[in-house]
């Protein structure tokens, strides 16, 4: 499956300055395929190694951290010679090896000849509970995410239809196959872009397979809980990650704790949620209190609203059934919303945008807020539907005056007083 990050670790390869690359991202998310994936494809062989699978490779940096002794023995080991600028040499789960880590800046100090990459799903986890050392400045740093809904459309053969949604982007012109777009928009909601479940869909077919798959990344979310957390954490963290549905369920989608457990304070679950969030399990949406350049120094952190790293292990949590989101029933008008709003959100992370959300005391809300590469703090707007009333955002443009204001929903392209319309299949596109 193709995936967009090919094209940095095309950059990361062709640059003459290129450090040790640390991948990370959340478990499952393809972090290990589009390494194995790009090494055989841009270099003569790969060598792999990981640190979960053997003994024997952790034991290799436990001598010392000797860049060259640490190649003659992985050699050794996989049989392989590993050439300089010829092998793209990969340290997988390289959390599980605190030497591992910390041998990445000896490779960038003393060896910077060796292409080398290394993963970790758990690593901000992992730097937190054993005090691991970080190779400050000695690693270049790429972060993977679930596949967006474009690469979605690669993977089941639907390249012309990304086409046309990005021609009408970039016009703001009505997209002539609106309800096709639309309808694979529901189904990219239901299967989410994990890609074990995409391959699953686009192999079969069958949402009860990628049903199951989901079930198991879920199961596999909550052992690394026991595996990385303590009993009394791990209950938490369980707790905390049970709760993040019925968080977006409510009206108001910010997060309070008292949903966890009935008298709940911050306290008791702050860290569990810093947890989940240095896992990528969930992502962050943090209060602003004013529409103004930088949104960071408005930033409200006792605030936010958290949302689920994907909308298909969001909809498995929840055991929506795939007709209900296909069909869309008004039964289902509840929580279409906050399924929707969690879908931009990951598309607006996915493209490096980190979002806030404005509230002004309860009276008005913007779903989230962004500053765009002209300085511009631009509001967003999620409709799952195509009733856009809104007064919040007329308050927002009233009291600030934004440059344009965008409004994502089931509306089709259109750009008028001031206020671009771009469809929820169309988030993808969005760019700071």
């Amino acid at each position: 499956m193709e995936r967009k990050i090919v094209k940095d670790l095309l950059l990361w390869k062709n640059n003459p300055d290129k450090l040790p690359l640390l991948l990370q991202g959340a478990r499952q998310v393809g972090k290990t395929y589009s390494m194995l994936s790009f090494g055989k494809e841009h270099y003569k062989n790969v060598a792999y190694f990981s640190m979960e699978e053997s003994k024997e490779i952790p034991a290799i940096f436990e001598r010392d951290l000797n860049p060259v002794r640490i190649v003659r023995e992985l050699e050794a080991n996989s049989g392989q010679t590993i050439m300089p600028g010829d092998t793209l040499v990969i340290f997988d789960e390289i959390q599980a090896c605190e030497q591992a880590l910390a041998s990445l800046k000896y490779f960038a100090e003393r060896a910077p000849h060796y292409h080398v990459v290394a993963a970790g799903s758990l690593l901000g986890v992992a730097m937190k509970r054993e005090k691991f050392s970080f190779p400050v400045g000695k690693v270049d740093m790429l972060h993977l995410h679930p596949m967006d809904f474009e690469e979605f459309l690669w993977a089941i053969g639907q390249d012309r239809v990304c086409g046309l949604i990005r021609e009408a982007y970039k016009s703001f012109t009505p997209m002539s196959l609106h309800e096709t777009a639309m309808d694979l928009y529901k189904t990219y909601l239901v299967i989410g872009g994990m890609p074990r479940a995409v391959q699953e869909y686009a192999n079969k077919r069958d949402f009860d397979f990628v049903k199951a798959l989901q079930k198991t990344l879920n199961d596999s979310y909550i052992a690394d809980m026991a595996k990385y957390a303590t009993p009394h954490e791990t209950a938490k963290l369980m707790a905390a990650w049970a709760s993040v549905p019925s968080q977006l369920a409510k009206e108001n989608h910010k997060f309070q704790y008292k949903v966890i457990k009935s008298g709940a304070r911050s306290k008791d679950y702050e860290i569990a949620l810093d947890w989940l969030k240095a896992a990528g399990m969930i992502n962050k949406c943090v209060h602003v209190a004013e529409g103004k350049m930088p949104l960071s120094a408005y930033a409200d952190n006792e605030a936010f609203k958290v949302y689920m790293v994907d909308t298909g292990v969001l909809c498995s949590k929840l055991d929506i059934p795939a007709s209900t989101v296909l069909n869309t029933p008004h039964s289902f008008d509840g929580f279409k919303g906050a399924l929707a709003e969690n879908y931009i959100m990951q598309a607006l992370v996915a493209n490096g945008i980190n979002p806030y959300y404005w509230a002004s005391q309860g009276r008005a809300e913007v779903d989230f807020l962004f500053q765009d590469k002209q300085g511009n703090i631009i509001p967003l707007e999620a409709k799952s539907a195509e009733n856009v009333r809104s007064k919040s955002l007329r308050q927002y443009r009233e009291t600030y005056k934004p440059a344009y204001s965008i409004r994502v929903s089931a509306r089709n392209f259109g750009f008028e007083n001031g206020i671009k319309s771009v469809p929820l299949y169309a988030a993808f596109c969005l760019q700071a």
